[in-house]
């Protein structure tokens, strides 16, 4: 039984490592390989599915002698059954995290029309500051207008020549 607590402590160490050092350890299973596998299992053999793998063929073959009195072949058996099916649901489960999409980073396109308030003056022909209301995010930018604006001034934003500019015009009430 002890073999098998020391394949899931094992297991358990690995998973943590790939954890905490986040992929950096990839080359090393890709080194024991020497290649030989790239692209054939497509994830397959990643860090954390061989020790989510080692793990339950550890903590399941523990279980199946301390608990069923399985002798070490059908522990094994057991084990082996449960890892597998382990290694396979870790790797659905991380296909899925990578085909996962968060939403599109706001563009100078989405700028335009936004309304803000100026934090710094911004005189005729020159730059000031503005805080500006993107994605419902405060967001601080460069500001030029064709006319002064008062700090404080609300804005309407009319194009946006840059990822940290605007041009703005003052809102009249």
């Amino acid at each position: 039984m002890a073999w098998f607590l020391g394949l899931g402590i094992t297991g358990v160490v690995l998973l943590t490592l790939s954890l905490v050092f986040d992929g950096v350890l990839e080359g090393v299973l890709d080194g024991v390989f020497d290649g030989a596998v790239d692209g054939v299992l497509d994830g397959g053999l990643s860090l954390p599915v061989v020790a989510g793998f080692l793990a339950m063929t550890g903590f399941a073959g523990a279980i199946a002698m301390g608990a069923a009195g399985a002798g070490p072949m059908a522990a094994t058996t057991a084990g082996a059954v449960a890892g597998a099916g382990t290694g396979w649901l870790t790797y659905r489960f991380s296909r899925v995290l990578i085909r996962d999409r968060t939403a599109l980073a706001p563009t100078g396109d989405d700028m335009v029309g936004a309304s803000g308030h100026v934090v710094t003056a911004i005189p005729a022909d020159g730059y000031g500051e503005v805080l500006v209301r993107l994605a419902g995010q405060p967001v601080k930018f460069a500001a030029r207008s064709a006319v002064p604006v008062a700090q404080g001034a609300e804005v309407r934003v009319e194009g946006a020549p840059s990822a940290t500019s605007v041009v703005v015009r003052p809102v009249g009430h």
